[in-house]
């Protein structure tokens, strides 16, 4: 059997988990082998360190990992009683904590040379990098991405972008003493392409009811589609995990445990440190997630440069609330979805801030019941598991009266 063969053998989970494995193996390596590496933000345009053979790793991949270990409380409070406020991003305390420890028990990673920056998800994320930078006295690498109000990016953005593009890309030559080569740009867009598609594709079989797998399943494995997006095993990877979902509907089988009696739209990110909770109480009430602009936000679709600047500008936190709103209700509509659990994340004020307008339009618009939980993507003391289980609890009374009201009516 030839060694493609054996590799497609492995279940997709597998391949994924591999896959992130690798990419901390060669990070180091790269940094033992005195190879400058450095911290990235998670919506920077990763082709351009594919094309160039730049070892980066994601911070907020890191902490996300960190906290749903159990060290996010004990990272937090480092980078508090360093002075940093808790009001400041979860994320961004844990990494600057990790700045000063270089220690995590739950998830090592090579310190940085250099750090990449894009506030395509929100400006906490230009303060977070620069102190690191100002720190540790290394390079900073910003692409300016600003919000766009208009329903599209147009022609004056991306040549904006376009500029700061080329700006990173020379920094990055003079920094590496690697060259840019556009013919293998070209190459890396195309396999992004490839795993972009296989990752929408994948998550885009919720539609079917019942869905082929949990919605949790999803924020288990986006890390690859963060950090390896222009790999050829990731693409390989993702599509695998399409090929069994397909398998699932056609055979009527699910990774979702349990009857599937209600199908949500989880809004927002995942709570890392609670993530066991805000599963098991959904599954053990027959409730599946099956919808999230969260996951596919990294699911990056372009035919060419212009179109992959316009996506970068296309980041769920970059664009119009109007845009906004319409890819929550396209959600809701194509995936068939029952009612809308909505994460008012403290970390992420950016996200949760338009949540309460949007939460009355989508219901207005729709019909369907929501119900809103605090919690926060990394910070554990934010979340209240007796909280959380009424407003699940008063989410599903809701559902399951308009349930009942449509089989009325249809007799």
């Amino acid at each position: 059997m030839s060694n493609t063969g054996m590799v497609e053998e492995k279940p997709a989970k597998v391949l994924l988990g591999e896959i992130v494995a690798k990419h901390y193996k060669e990070a180091w390596e790269a940094k033992n082998n005195g190879e400058l590496v450095g911290w990235c933000a998670s919506n920077f345009p990763q082709e351009i360190f594919e094309t160039m053979d730049i070892k980066v790793v994601y911070p907020e991949n890191q902490a996300a990992a960190i906290s749903a270990k159990g060290g996010g409380q004990r990272m937090c409070e480092i980078a508090e009683n360093e002075g940093y406020s808790n009001d400041i991003c979860a994320y961004a305390r844990i990494s600057l904590a990790y700045m000063d420890v270089k220690d995590a028990p739950e998830l090592n990673m090579p310190q940085p040379d250099f750090v990449a920056c894009c506030n395509n998800i929100c400006n906490c994320m230009i303060k977070w990098y620069e102190n690191i930078a100002k720190e540790l006295n290394i390079p900073l690498i910003l692409i300016d991405v600003p919000y766009n109000n208009d329903y599209e990016a147009e022609d004056d953005r991306v040549e904006y972008l376009r500029g700061q593009f080329d700006y990173a890309i020379k920094q990055l030559e003079e920094l590496t003493g690697k060259k840019w080569d556009e013919k293998k740009f070209e190459e890396v867009m195309e396999v992004s392409q490839r795993t972009g598609r296989a990752w929408l594709k994948a998550t885009g079989y919720a539609k079917y009811t019942p869905s082929p797998f949990s919605g949790f399943d999803v924020f288990n494995h986006m890390a690859v589609a963060v950090c390896a997006r222009g790999k050829i095993e990731s693409a390989i990877a993702f599509e695998k995990l399409a090929e069994e979902f397909d398998e699932n509907v056609r055979t009527g089988k699910s990774t979702f445990k349990g009857e599937e009696k209600f199908r949500v739209l989880f809004e927002g990110i995942a709570c890392w440190p609670h993530l066991r909770h805000t599963f098991k109480q959904l599954k053990d009430a027959g409730v599946n997630v099956c919808g999230t602009v969260y996951a596919d936000a990294f699911g990056y679709i372009y035919d060419n440069t212009y179109q992959l600047m316009q996506a970068y500008c296309g980041t769920p936190n970059a664009i119009s609330y109007e845009r906004a709103t319409d890819m929550r209700l396209k959600v809701i509509e194509e995936n068939n979805i029952d009612g809308m659990l909505i994460h008012i994340n403290r970390s992420c004020k950016q996200w949760s801030g338009i949540m309460y307008e949007m939460e009355r339009d989508i219901r207005e618009k729709t019909g369907i019941p929501t119900a809103t939980f605090d919690g926060d993507q990394a910070d554990p003391r934010n979340f209240s598991e007796a909280q959380y289980d009424t407003r699940v609890q008063g989410l599903i009374e809701l559902m399951e009266a308009n349930k009942a009201a449509k089989m009325k009516e249809a007799h």
